[in-house]
């Protein structure tokens, strides 16, 4: 079938690009064969041609595997992630001819169709999850880094929120390969254009999916009744208008920028829109929009299929939170901590301001946890947290590094020293009682302080010598402020 039109079951993405040229190359070449694979699945191509292509995917994934390994090997070729991934590789042909052997009953079209699937879901996950960590720490050894450097970077990428992406675009594409699949399959039956939305309509009408048909000027003219519930509009107060009037989403970039360039060669766009009811909730959705087109290639509709992904967002900013808080006190982390001190760092070169990082560490905490125990700690911890957020302005940070030690971000400064006020409001903050279960207790605390840009102009080092002024104000007496380079 020389004509034959590639479906874009699996549609080529920047999400899948992992910065290395040539296997990105080479993955896009694997996803293009799946594409040509699931098209004569869709029009029905005969067993012997089936049987070909087929074999032509396999064979080039092995070609691929064993180009792949040679870009990994001569950074990673020690680590245990190289085998690890060359043993993933290995196994992949297995399970594909295990697929086929084991469904040898059913018709080829049936057995490719299920080996399809697979294929869908596992080169979505190796590219998006695997090959993406071996390209990341590749790219960060290229640039000079160590090992463990580099596959700490990964790990701090590679976060669990990142987890939760990987499976909402596998979900998508699953979905995405059976609809189109199924679509395509109805058109080549039928032909016609208004014959495939018709169906189209008929297939959706009790899909979770809201999905709405508009013309050529974005006007709604069909939906179906989860559209309708989506919006909380009836078929009146819908039909007829323009699609980001109801779904407000769609008149934010970058929707509204890629609408007008949908045409035959870029028909379809798919990405999260956050739209507002008229609760004033905001309902985030993962949007596909496709165009459908005359022969002469003139937009005749647009088709856009909405799943909602709400609880998926909410579970990735809590996850996001998680690895970016301290559970205790809700504070920012020293991961957080550092990624907002460079950023303040980075504001105080632009705008020749000065900034001031305070590390605190109480005294006489031991005590109270020796005395009244963990529980009495962890609140004597958090009402540390509490004050200490008091005695900040709102572009101010502080975060808790574990224990009992605080850092403060001091920011928008005229020069360093202006934070001493601050810092002494918050020793003084910290050294009023505090009531642990009807017990008073008084604590005070030791701050070592360096500036930006007179004590370094490094985050890293910023905090160390911080860190080093906070311990020569404990051996001064405690209770005081000492700033980088001041103290004994």
């Amino acid at each position: 079938m020389s004509d034959l039109i590639v479906l874009d079951v699996f549609p080529w993405n920047a999400n899948f690009e992992t910065g290395i040229p040539e296997v990105d190359e080479q993955h896009k070449k694997l996803v293009h064969l799946l594409n040509v694979l699931a098209s004569h699945l869709a029009f029905q191509s005969a067993a012997p041609k089936l049987e070909a292509v087929f074999q032509e995917l396999a064979e080039y994934a092995q070609f691929h595997f064993v180009s792949e390994e040679a870009v990994w090997q001569p950074w990673l070729g020690g680590d245990a992630s190289f085998a690890s991934h060359a043993r993933v590789h290995a196994s992949f042909m297995d399970e594909v001819m295990r697929l086929k052997q084991a469904q040898a009953a059913l018709p080829l079209e049936q057995v490719l169709e299920n080996i399809l699937s697979f294929l869908t879901h596992w080169l979505a996950f190796h590219i998006l999850d695997e090959d993406m960590r071996m390209a990341k720490a590749v790219l960060a050894l290229r640039d000079g880094y160590s090992l463990a450097e580099a596959k700490r970077m990964v790990d701090a990428q590679m976060t669990g929120a990142m987890s939760v992406l990987i499976k909402t675009i596998l979900d998508m594409y699953d979905a995405l390969s059976k609809r189109t699949l199924q679509l395509a399959r109805e058109m080549a039956e039928r032909q016609r254009a208004q014959e495939k939305l018709r169906l189209a309509a008929n297939v959706v009408e009790n899909t979770l999916d809201a999905i709405c048909i508009t013309d050529s000027s974005c006007r709604i003219i069909e939906a179906n009744p989860s559209f309708y519930e989506s919006t909380g509009l009836t078929a009146d107060a819908v039909i007829g208008r323009l699609l980001h009037e109801v779904k407000t989403g769609l008149a934010d970039e970058p929707v509204a920028r890629v609408l007008p360039t949908l045409n035959q060669e870029y028909a379809h766009w798919s990405g999260q829109v956050a739209n507002r009811l008229a609760s004033g909730a905001v309902e985030y959705e993962w949007l596909t929009l496709s165009v459908v087109m005359e022969e002469e290639g003139v937009v005749r509709n647009y088709v856009a299929v909405f799943s909602n992904i709400t609880h998926l967002i909410r579970h990735q900013r809590r996850l996001e939170r998680i690895a970016h808080h301290d559970a205790l006190t809700g504070l920012p982390n020293r991961l957080l901590l550092k990624d907002r001190l460079q950023q303040a760092v980075a504001r105080a070169h632009r705008l020749h301001e000065h900034v001031t990082v305070g590390f605190i560490d109480l005294d006489g905490f031991k005590q109270v946890n020796d005395l009244l125990g963990h529980a009495a700690g962890d609140e004597l911890l958090k009402t540390v947290a509490n004050r200490l957020q008091t005695c900040l302005r709102a572009h101010d940070t502080v975060a808790r590094l574990g224990g009992d030690e605080f850092v403060l971000i001091l920011t928008e400064l005229k020069a360093s020293q202006d934070a001493q006020p601050l810092m002494e409001r918050a020793l003084a903050e910290l050294q009023l009682p505090i009531d642990l279960g009807g017990v008073p207790v008084r604590i005070s605390a030791s701050i070592g302080a360096s500036g930006y840009p007179a004590h370094s102009q490094d985050v890293d080092e910023l905090l160390s010598k911080a860190d080093n002024a906070m311990y020569s104000a404990k051996r001064a007496g405690k209770a005081q402020i000492l700033w980088a380079g001041d103290g004994p």
